[in-house]
């Protein structure tokens, strides 16, 4: 169902609906969007990177320095790009108002946008389109479709914040963290649709966010992701 025809069904004004969910847009995407064209500029300062002699049969190795880096970050815009997609076209959850709606759909473009231009940047150094497994989510239901979506956005600014240590090139990493403030913004979005209003720093220490190694982000993904992955040659220090 499309948002047009949706707004319709509930009774609502579908361009007053749609021009809320461009303002939101806007709020909370200008800084990504932003960013691709500062990201794309630097291409040329990726690292060069062979892959292994000997690489993993029936795995997708992710390389090695900020190419690595780069690539797993990748992986995981791929992951949350095609969560929201298959939100999206699933017509969205049962009872979904239209702020649900209006969030999850600016997130969804976001997501599709750090997704693609991660693949342009890298170039012919990108992996390939990975194969995820979300039948553990139930997309008519609320909760099931926010609890997974607040496991993703919780976990891609544990990502970042962990990953920009080892990134060597000053270029990339201010790329990073322009994105992680976006995906952090994500994160309070979501909460704040589970929990209008109320706290979602609860996973704060001290006022400093989570930071994980890529190791892991992987395997709290890994239910999610089919396809097997090769991290063995990131950085680690």
């Amino acid at each position: 169902m499309s948002k047009i025809n949706y707004f319709r069904e509930k009774g609502l004004n579908p361009e007053e609906e749609l021009n809320k969910s461009r303002r939101s847009f806007i709020k909370y995407g200008g800084a990504a969007l932003a960013t691709s064209a500062i990201f794309l500029s630097g291409c040329e300062l990726i690292d060069d990177y062979l892959p292994p002699k000997d690489p993993k049969p029936g795995m997708v190795d992710l390389g090695s320095g900020d190419t690595g880096i780069l690539n797993y970050a990748y992986a995981l815009e791929q992951l949350e790009a095609a969560f929201y997609t298959k939100v999206a076209l699933t017509g969205f959850f049962s009872g979904a108002s239209y702020e649900d709606i209006g969030v999850l759909d600016d997130v969804r473009k976001h997501e599709v946008a750090h997704r693609d231009f991660y693949k342009a940047a890298l170039g012919k150094k990108a992996i390939g389109e990975l194969e995820f497994d979300f039948s553990s989510v139930d997309f008519g239901n609320k909760e099931s479709v926010l609890a997974t979506a607040k496991t993703f956005e919780d976990l891609g600014v544990a990502a970042y914040n962990g990953a920009g240590k080892l990134i060597q090139n000053p270029d990339i990493l201010v790329v990073a963290g322009k994105i992680v403030s976006v995906e952090a913004r994500h994160a309070a979005a979501i909460m704040n649709l589970i929990n209008p209003g109320g706290a979602f720093a609860d996973f704060l220490n001290g006022g400093l966010d989570r930071a994980f190694m890529p190791s892991e982000v992987l395997k709290a993904a890994g239910p999610f992701i089919v396809t097997k992955i090769d991290a063995s040659n990131l950085p680690t220090a």
